[in-house]
């Protein structure tokens, strides 16, 4: 094969497109370049040289971006368009190979060399019998493809030149660019009839698959349309014999459910769409049970249905107060809810968070709530949950989806404004599935939940009118965001006439009832109910109490029936053959004031408790020893109670040495249970001072307070429980810190009156009141 002599030609690089010689074709030019060319070209005999780039992204092709093989053309027509657009038309004339590139500004100009064939008798069976092959496969193409018109066909088989047949076939099949390419590149008719056939076979193969698919396909809209054609004509069937079952009875029963349920714009608009597509699916049809389901819970939420709130406050404060002692802040606050309301008529629920241990009545307080207001009342325990659509519930993409529980409670309260409890609202999850925590704070959020969105229902669904009430035995565990968006009311334990009032006025009563026992079948007296309070419970609430008091009854049940008697009297003399030997015992304040030994005051979560503190110094080598089962803070408040005594031993009457001669040994017994917290820090100072001066420390006195290195005296928490204990244990005096004196007001009257309340804020003020005399200076 030999080279004809050089020409010269200006360039246009195409995008996707491929010119064979003797194919006539139009396409738009836009770019400058080629604008440039085609005038350089209707300059020079109308011929141009069309070579397609190698990536058809690249706007502005470079030398590199460009193939080397291309088809020297003759522009037939020129036609301009809006927009500085050319439409050309171009007929392909022979192949080119680039030799060199003359210019590339303003437009590419290349010399290049167009290859001469020459017959070879030799290979002319060869040549004939690859032309049958191709001829067939393209037969074969044409029928699967049918994209490719019969008189192409025709034009193909009248064709002699095994070259031409090459390039008219190539120019007809649909295939990528760098397949044509390959076919280009091909300038032996023998090596392009080659690489021709290997791209038809592969086509043809390709085309088999998807005719395959496309059968398939077929079949089954073919089974569709025809059971949607029976399916008309047996509604035209039913239609003409007056019966209305089957789907289009199901259809128009949906149909007046929609309008009686007078739904929201948005709700109403995507029941008649779910509605539509039910119409047009088969009774059997798997997802036509998925839309009845969301058509069934959209129809079944209370979107208008409300229950009028009581407004008469008197007799919500009476039913509050029949049901529950106590917790006037809880029921000072329904009050002046319901206050408000009868003043404006739109306030938004309120989202209230009752924190306090368990037992106290935080779940029954929300009940009476729902039935001073006249509400409804629905109950969600959050504690445990894990699962962000345990709160939103799943998209309907899902096998089995549901809405989630906020939407499924209200369905349960049937009304639009029920009381809403969220219990154990502390002891919520998190994991890979999401963080219900997160989806609680558009729940509980005043300003968002008015259009509440359920990932099943993807409907706005208002929850402004819903009073939310939270329950939690700490705050701790509760997010700062969602715990922002919630009214903290705190319930403490009970004080032991509380409870006396709570077993003699509700609990009692109860059991007595549940275990049928008559009005006068068992008497137990206020001191015996103190006895079962103090001896068989350690509670904040009364919850171990109530189980007692069922006890009891189950026993005197049982007596009454086998000795015949009218009724039981528990006296304290036969209290322990119901309930055994006592289970617990408090402290009672020493008798006798003792050196080194005083009593402190701790919070635990069943409510206050007494600690007594005792401190032994020995001779040694200056070391502090805790025991006790203490936890950090509370060893960092006994170092510091110890350099706040060095820092002062000249005024307790010390030698300056004394901590390098003496071991100091602080114990606080019960050493199986943990105890922690900084409150205990005056409690150790004041006991390693008695100790160390040799002066006793009064026995009916008991503080509480953290300590500093200059002997301040900080606030602590649970100072009502605190002051119940030292109650209960017998102490006259109890030492608080000054910045504490706030929290007094939630110390009931009868409480104060027996117990000395003293504020302190300095060690000399907590030592003027502790010990029986104050240390002489050295």
């Amino acid at each position: 094969m030999n080279e004809k002599p050089v020409k010269r030609l200006p360039l246009l690089p195409l995008r996707g497109l491929t010119v064979f010689p003797y194919m006539v074709l139009h396409f738009d030019v836009g770019r400058a370049r080629s604008i440039a060319a085609l005038e350089a070209a209707m300059l020079n005999d109308q011929e141009i040289f069309l070579v397609t780039q190698k990536d058809t992204r690249i706007d502005e092709p470079e030398v590199d971006d460009i193939f080397e093989v291309g088809t020297i053309s003759k522009i037939k027509q020129l036609l301009k368009l809006p927009g500085e657009t050319i439409r050309v038309l171009v007929e392909g004339l022979e192949r080119g190979r680039i030799l060199e590139f003359i210019e590339e500004e303003p437009y590419f100009e290349v010399d290049l060399v167009t290859p001469i064939e020459y017959d070879d008798a030799e290979i002319e069976l060869q040549m004939e019998a690859i032309s049958r092959s191709v001829l067939t496969s393209f037969e074969q193409y044409v029928k699967l493809s049918n994209k490719i018109s019969p008189e192409t066909l025709l034009t193909v088989n009248s064709l002699e030149d095994p070259g031409r047949l090459a390039d008219v076939i190539a120019a007809n099949i649909l295939v990528r660019s760098e397949d044509k390419q390959k076919v280009l590149e091909a300038f032996h008719p023998v090596e392009r009839l080659e690489t021709l056939y290997d791209i038809l076979i592969r086509e043809i193969e390709i085309l088999e698959i998807e005719n395959k698919i496309n059968l398939r396909v077929r079949k089954q809209i073919d089974k569709v349309q025809r059971e949607y054609y029976l399916r008309e004509q047996l509604k035209a069937i039913q239609k003409e014999l007056g019966e209305s079952d089957g789907l289009a009875g199901e259809i128009e029963e949906y149909e007046e459910k929609i309008e009686k349920a007078e739904l929201p714009e948005e709700a109403h608009e995507k029941a008649i769409r779910e509605l539509n597509r039910l119409s047009k699916m088969g009774p059997g049809s798997a997802e036509g049970s998925v839309i009845r389901t969301y058509l069934d819970w959209i129809l079944d939420l209370p979107w208008n249905e409300e229950t009028e709130d009581n407004m008469d406050l008197k007799n919500a404060a009476r039913i509050l107060d029949e049901d529950h002692y106590g917790l006037e802040k809880v029921k000072e606050r329904v009050i002046e809810y319901l206050a408000v309301r009868q003043l404006t008529k739109n306030m938004k629920g309120p989202i209230l968070c009752f924190v306090g241990p368990p037992g106290v009545g935080k779940t029954s307080i929300a009940k009476s709530v729902a039935r001073s207001l006249n509400r409804k009342f629905v109950r969600m325990s959050v504690g445990g949950v894990r699962d962000e659509a345990e709160i939103r519930g799943h998209r309907r993409t899902y096998v089995g989806a549901i809405p989630g529980r906020i939407i499924a409670s209200m369905k349960q309260a049937g009304s639009k404004n029920p009381v809403f409890l969220l219990d154990e609202i502390d002891k919520m999850s998190s994991d890979f599935r999401g963080d219900p925590a997160s989806a609680l704070l558009e729940v509980l959020d005043a300003e968002q939940n008015f259009a509440f969105r359920d990932h099943y229902l993807e409907l706005p669904f208002d929850l402004s009118k819903v009073m939310f009430i939270t329950t939690a035995n700490t705050l701790d565990t509760i997010p700062r965001p969602l715990l922002d968006r919630m009214e903290v009311i705190q319930i403490s334990g009970y004080t032991e006439e509380e409870k006396r009032n709570i077993a003699s006025m509700y609990l009692i009563p109860k059991q007595m009832k549940e275990h049928g026992i008559p009005e006068k079948g068992l008497v137990i007296s206020n001191p015996v109910i103190g006895d079962i309070i103090n001896y068989y419970t350690r509670e904040a609430g009364v919850r171990n109490l109530e189980r007692q008091i069922a006890t009891i009854c189950r026993r005197a049940a049982r007596k009454i029936l086998e000795t015949k008697k009218s009724g039981v009297r528990i006296t304290a003399g036969n209290l322990s053959r119901y309930l055994g030997a006592p289970r617990f015992h408090y402290d009672k304040a020493a008798d006798n004031n003792e050196i080194g030994m005083v009593t402190g005051l701790a919070w635990t979560s069943v409510g206050g408790d007494t600690l007594s503190i005792e401190v032994t110094p020995m001779i040694g080598t200056g070391k502090l020893v805790l025991t006790g089962h203490l936890g950090d803070i509370m060893k960092e408040s006994a170092r510091a109670g110890f350099s706040y005594i060095r820092s002062r031993s000249a005024e307790f009457g010390l030698p300056e040495d004394f901590h390098e001669k003496t071991d100091i040994h602080i114990h606080i017994p019960e050493g199986a249970i943990p105890k922690d917290g900084p409150s205990a820090g005056i409690t150790m100072t004041t006991a390693v001072i008695s100790a160390l001066t040799k002066i006793p420390a009064r026995g009916d006195v008991a503080m509480t307070g953290e300590i500093t290195l200059r002997g301040r005296i900080l606030p602590v928490g649970g100072l009502k429980e605190k002051i119940l204990a030292a109650h209960r244990a017998g102490i006259k005096k109890v030492l608080i810190p000054s910045e504490n004196s706030r929290d007094l007001d939630e110390i009931p009257d009868n409480i104060k009156r027996k117990v000395e309340v003293v504020p302190v804020e300095t060690m000399d003020e907590v030592l003027s009141h502790a010990l029986v005399r104050l240390p002489e200076p050295a």
